[in-house]
């Protein structure tokens, strides 16, 4: 991949973020919190990978991304603790929301990583673009 086109790549991996957030809020406006969590993970997921691809971090997995979002950008203190743990976090919730049987989130556990996910696409666009 040339310069200019992995530049071009990382534009659209957190383009792809901003537009699972997007996702998530008209789930949300229809209820549907199993769906939610997916999208705000995903919108995390995107924005985590177009840090990485900036830095030269190519992962080829989501548990690498976490690990190597962690290792590089969060416990050097780069990005705050609370986002490490808030991108940990959906990643448990969208695996068990995705695969678990007769599991549903409810609103009441789901609304509050809403605006906690914006806040983590804004600080991770910062890092990224500056």
């Amino acid at each position: 991949m040339s310069i200019e086109n992995r530049e071009e790549y990382i534009k659209y991996r957190f383009q792809r973020a901003v537009e699972s957030y997007e996702e998530a809020l008209i789930l949300a406006d229809n209820q549907r919190w199993n769906a939610v969590v997916n999208r705000l993970y995903y919108s995390c997921f995107y924005a985590v990978v177009a840090l990485l691809l900036k830095n030269n971090i190519e992962t080829q997995t989501h548990d690498g991304a976490r690990t190597q979002f962690g290792l590089n950008f969060v416990k050097p203190g780069i990005i705050e603790t609370k986002y490490g743990k808030l991108f940990s976090k959906l990643f448990d919730y969208r695996q068990k929301g995705d695969y678990g049987d007769l599991f549903d989130y409810d609103e009441a556990l789901v609304s509050p990583l809403i605006i906690q996910v914006k806040e983590f696409i804004e600080e991770l666009k910062k890092v990224t673009f500056g």
